[in-house]
């Protein structure tokens, strides 16, 4: 009892959190036709992207510096549609959502969301992977095996998972199949691989 308590008062911490940090993350400033859209907190690596509703990336750029990202867009040269800036972090995706009509940019503050990559953590011959969804959104989970003499991979797991907010899984690797392990998820439409070694 005690534990779903807690586990109840972290999910709760969470939800606010997030809420507020999606504010802080980033802001935009819209003067005549120019959108000027400042990121908080980047780092050097992280990934802006921007995208059509039918996943074509038209815009990609590697943020060079740790601390504040500012740059001006002309939104308004997209043709007429829905579009989203996505920024791309280290353990979570950001997604501001807009639509360009008539040469008109609005922002959709309700639909933005933050989507949370899973996590892989090896400790001895344990994989550790978590994975936070709000949303409650399924997660497929496969891990593969790389043969050292055949470099071949096989998969040794798969599973899926669903009505989980909170993703916590031990998986025991053999201790007699030291090497290269791959581990790819699958949610929300996206993939996302971590490739480890014990």
């Amino acid at each position: 009892m005690k534990k779903r308590m807690n586990n109840m008062v972290l999910i709760l911490m969470m939800t606010i959190s997030v809420m507020s940090y999606a504010n802080s993350v980033y802001s935009l400033d819209t003067k005549k036709g120019n959108t000027v859209l400042t990121l908080n907190n980047v780092k050097e690596g992280h990934e802006l992207i921007i995208k059509d509703t039918n996943l074509l990336v038209l815009y990609r750029e590697s943020i060079q510096q740790n601390g504040t990202y500012k740059k001006g867009f002309d939104l308004t040269a997209l043709p007429d549609g829905d579009y989203y800036f996505e920024l791309d972090k280290d353990v979570e995706i950001v997604i501001i959502p807009f639509k360009v009509t008539s040469n008109t940019v609005v922002f959709d503050k309700e639909k933005e969301s933050i989507i949370y990559k899973p996590t892989v953590r090896v400790d001895d011959n344990h994989l550790f992977v978590s994975r936070l969804s709000l949303d409650v959104q399924p997660l497929k989970i496969k891990i593969y095996y790389r043969e050292s003499f055949t470099h071949e991979n096989s998969m040794i797991f798969s599973e899926e998972i669903e009505n989980t907010k909170i993703v916590e899984r031990i998986y025991e690797l053999s201790k007699q199949k030291k090497g290269e392990y791959t581990v790819m998820f699958e949610s929300q439409g996206r993939s996302f691989t971590e490739r480890i070694k014990f």
